[in-house]
Protein backbone atom coordinates (compact mmCIF):
# COMPACT_ATOMS: atom_id res chain seq x y z
CA UNK A 1 0.00 0.00 0.00
CA UNK A 2 2.82 2.48 0.78
CA UNK A 3 5.00 1.52 -2.17
CA UNK A 4 4.14 4.69 -4.08
CA UNK A 5 5.02 7.04 -1.21
CA UNK A 6 8.60 8.25 -1.20
CA UNK A 7 10.30 9.59 1.88
CA UNK A 8 12.00 12.91 1.39
CA UNK A 9 15.42 13.36 2.87
CA UNK A 10 16.80 16.62 4.15
CA UNK A 11 20.29 17.24 2.76
CA UNK A 12 20.46 20.93 3.46
CA UNK A 13 23.86 22.23 4.43
CA UNK A 14 25.91 19.45 2.86
CA UNK A 15 26.40 21.28 -0.44
CA UNK A 16 28.47 24.16 0.89
CA UNK A 17 30.96 21.84 2.59
CA UNK A 18 31.41 19.88 -0.62
CA UNK A 19 31.86 23.07 -2.59
CA UNK A 20 34.45 24.36 -0.12
CA UNK A 21 36.35 21.06 -0.25
CA UNK A 22 36.27 21.08 -4.07
CA UNK A 23 37.55 24.66 -4.25
CA UNK A 24 40.33 23.78 -1.80
CA UNK A 25 41.18 20.70 -3.83
CA UNK A 26 41.44 22.70 -7.06
CA UNK A 27 43.57 25.38 -5.40
CA UNK A 28 45.88 22.81 -3.81
CA UNK A 29 46.20 20.86 -7.06
CA UNK A 30 47.12 24.01 -8.99
CA UNK A 31 49.65 25.01 -6.33
CA UNK A 32 51.34 21.61 -6.13
CA UNK A 33 51.39 21.06 -9.90
CA UNK A 34 52.77 24.54 -10.62
CA UNK A 35 55.60 23.94 -8.17
CA UNK A 36 56.42 20.45 -9.47
CA UNK A 37 59.77 20.03 -11.17
CA UNK A 38 58.93 16.70 -12.82
CA UNK A 39 55.94 14.61 -13.87
CA UNK A 40 56.35 12.37 -10.82
CA UNK A 41 56.32 15.39 -8.51
CA UNK A 42 53.15 16.58 -10.24
CA UNK A 43 51.47 13.23 -9.61
CA UNK A 44 52.52 13.32 -5.95
CA UNK A 45 51.22 16.90 -5.77
CA UNK A 46 47.86 15.80 -7.14
CA UNK A 47 47.66 13.06 -4.51
CA UNK A 48 48.58 15.57 -1.80
CA UNK A 49 45.79 17.81 -3.04
CA UNK A 50 43.30 15.00 -2.43
CA UNK A 51 44.26 14.66 1.24
CA UNK A 52 45.12 18.25 2.19
CA UNK A 53 42.33 18.44 4.84
CA UNK A 54 44.05 15.63 6.76
CA UNK A 55 47.27 17.67 6.87
CA UNK A 56 45.32 20.73 7.99
CA UNK A 57 43.50 18.96 10.83
CA UNK A 58 46.69 17.22 11.99
CA UNK A 59 48.61 20.50 12.17
CA UNK A 60 45.77 22.36 13.89
CA UNK A 61 45.46 19.63 16.52
CA UNK A 62 49.22 19.72 17.08
CA UNK A 63 49.05 23.51 17.42
CA UNK A 64 46.38 23.37 20.13
CA UNK A 65 48.17 20.48 21.90
CA UNK A 66 45.54 17.78 21.48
Amino acid sequence: MTEGIKKSRNHSGSGIAGAAYFMGFVAAAVYYIQNAVSFGAGVIGFLKALIWPAFLVYNVMGFINM
